[in-house]
């Protein structure tokens, strides 16, 4: 008796404050700690977790939530309950996490109604990335790419042709150009004229394209081509949306680039010259001078024909 009573002694300081008895359950024989217990039906677990997450009861809602998952997976409470802990942890403002406990709402539980509302919160909180609004812990960072690609990446396939689709294929790009991954930032533009030509974006899609291309013109290993494509969807941009607010960056675009072709058919011109190949080198200074006459490559091309015809003279 004496040992029993030790026991009970023991148990009873041991035990949380938050549930200040053991209790015994004849069906199993043995003393047990009610917060250990799951209620008789999910309905009953999903109002008592509920009624602690009004409470601001964070941490023990969350246990109590898991806790309906793991007993009622298949009912429709466990879906809300699921998307119960990504509020969770958007409240606690572990945002990545949140985006994950969205995910599998959508992977686990189609037919929940919070899909809609779901994909418009994953939505913004890959703005939230984007934005720099909100980090990711060192740890997660070091193991994945930015978290702003994975969650639109995520929106457009959980919503393919959606609300939210076209934008977040459109934001995917930019992330993608911000990070100097061109090639991938047009590839994700292209998509956006490609699957939803209908779009509000497609016009800002395609000044992305052409910014892209002109970026990449920019690399070392530098490709004139390059450059005169994105001329190209400038200028077509441009024709096509005059009064649109990213006409006047057009009209900028187009004058640098112009200014890079007229400087790199000026370099082919000098090249020729200095192999003394005079009639090419001619050629190559008198089309910056026609073709880019404002340029300061064409001053610098009529200096060196009147060099040139200086030479002859000799």
């Amino acid at each position: 008796m004496k040992k029993l009573f030790f026991i009970l002694l023991i148990l009873f300081f041991s035990i949380s404050s938050g549930y200040p008895y053991w209790i015994w359950t004849p069906k199993t024989k043995r003393w047990v700690n009610p917060k250990y217990l799951v209620k008789p039906t999910p309905k009953e677990q999903l109002d008592f977790s509920l009624t602690l997450y009004q409470e601001n009861k964070l941490k023990e809602a969350n246990q109590e939530f898991k806790k309906l998952i793991k007993y009622f997976p298949k009912s429709k409470e466990a879906a809300e309950a699921q998307y119960y802990l990504g509020l969770i942890e958007e409240k606690l403002n572990h945002l990545y996490e949140a985006f994950l406990e969205y995910q599998k709402v959508i992977d686990k539980y189609p037919f929940s109604e919070r899909i809609q509302e779901i994909i418009e919160r994953q939505y913004k909180i890959g703005q939230a990335f984007m934005e720099g609004k909100a980090k990711i812990s060192w740890a997660k960072s070091t193991l994945m790419e930015h978290p702003s690609i994975e969650i639109f990446r995520k929106v457009v396939e959980n919503s393919t042709f959606g609300p939210l689709a076209d934008e977040a294929q459109y934001k995917l790009g930019l992330v993608l150009k911000s990070l100097g991954r061109f090639f991938e930032a047009e590839e994700e533009f292209q998509k956006v004229i490609d699957n939803y030509p209908e779009s509000q974006w497609v016009s800002a899609a395609k000044f992305q394209i052409a910014s892209c291309k002109a970026s990449l013109s920019r690399s070392p290993d530098y490709d004139q081509q390059r450059t005169s494509e994105a001329k190209e969807i400038f200028e077509e941009f441009l024709k096509e949306h005059p009064e649109a607010s990213l006409s006047k960056e057009a009209e900028e675009n187009i004058q640098s680039l112009k200014e890079r072709e007229a400087k790199s058919n000026f370099d082919i011109g000098f090249f020729y010259e200095k192999q003394k190949v005079y009639d090419s080198a001619k050629l190559y200074y008198n089309f910056v001078i026609e073709n880019y006459p404002k340029s300061i490559w064409a001053a610098k091309s009529l200096e060196r024909l009147q060099a040139l015809e200086k030479k002859k003279a000799k």
